[in-house]
């Protein structure tokens, strides 16, 4: 009998824990009843009563594993964790605790994965939220898409089937800041997209917060585009230019209003001062985007450290990218 495993990521989810393992449970029993289910619960170090409850639903529910971390990692770290520890003959990589996005098309992907299909992600078709976060998004995954050498479609998350084969290959590539969403389709194979509607969150508040967002965003962009530096040269031709016709019309403007002018020059300190001091900033930080991201690389270190594992036989494997303190 085949295995599917369902990797949930959560940080204080008390609220959500319980009816998403529901969900799941009902799922298998009425739609997957020939394939042995494998649900992964991955705390991030919650502090409310998430913990708890993920104890008590393992303890009456053998297929219920859970890894509690030491202390929070992040979302990206700690969902890539569970996606290591799986064992399932296909992993989906993310199922959200609060079901944003819905658990009803897992029959539909071990479909598609049964037909030959390595990879079968979900497209954010429709979104849930405001008009601005809609907006941004679209922009985002329009930047990463257009500079990225691997193709892949717009509003492709994290919410993807993926065979055994997939997750052994991304297992080799050695990332302390896993960006898995473009991961599984760099390590190549056949991929099918089913789009859906993202739902917007029932109950709680998301723990992904504007700066954590910024800050995942970053990590694609630097990791699988060229779209920062390629900007950055962009501006610096167009800042170069406009300098050059600034100096032309400022010298334009000195010989024929020469005599009205009583400080020539001063102006145009003042503006090429503040002007250029930002450009430096900004191209500093850009910089500095990239040597972050060296320095996480070449750091020997695992991706999340773990407190404990339940429901999962035998120690904790060498190549998980997890120890325990």
């Amino acid at each position: 009998m085949k295995t599917i495993s369902v990797v949930t990521p959560c940080y204080n989810e008390e609220d959500n824990v319980a009816e998403c393992h529901a969900a799941v449970k009902a799922i298998f029993d009425a739609h997957l009843r020939g394939y042995e289910r494998e649900h992964i619960f991955c705390d991030n170090a919650s502090t409310d009563a998430t913990t708890s409850l993920l104890r008590s639903i393992a303890a009456d529910d053998p297929h219920v594993r859970v890894i509690v971390n030491a202390r929070n990692f992040g979302p990206l770290r700690n969902t890539y964790n569970g996606v290591m520890a799986a064992t399932g003959d296909a992993v989906l990589l993310f199922l959200p605790a609060d079901l944003q996005d819905p658990p009803e098309l897992l029959p539909d992907f071990v479909r598609l994965w049964e037909a030959g299909y390595e990879i079968v992600y979900g497209i954010r078709a429709t979104r849930e939220e405001g008009l601005a976060m809609r907006s941004v998004r679209r922009l985002y995954y329009a930047l990463l898409t257009r500079f990225s050498e691997i193709d892949v479609p717009p509003g492709v998350g994290d919410f993807q089937l993926v065979d055994r084969r997939v997750v052994e290959a991304m297992r080799q590539i050695d990332d302390t800041y896993p960006f898995m969403r473009m991961m599984t389709f760099e390590c190549g194979g056949r991929a099918v997209g089913v789009p859906y509607r993202w739902r917007a969150r029932q109950r709680g508040l998301s723990k992904n917060r504007l700066a954590a967002l910024f800050d995942q965003g970053m990590n694609g962009l630097v990791s699988f585009t060229t779209a920062p530096l390629r900007l950055g040269l962009l501006a610096g031709f167009a800042i170069a230019s406009i300098s050059i016709l600034y100096a032309a019309i400022n010298l334009i403007v000195g010989f024929v209003f020469y005599q009205k002018l009583a400080e020539p020059g001063i102006f145009t300190l003042i503006v090429a001062l503040f002007f250029f001091g930002g450009v430096q900033l900004f191209f500093m930080g850009l910089i500095g985007e990239y040597i972050l991201a060296i320095y996480g690389r070449v750091r020997a270190k695992p991706v999340v450290f773990e407190r404990e594992r339940i429901n999962f036989p035998g120690p904790v494997p060498e190549r998980d990218g997890a120890r325990e303190p």
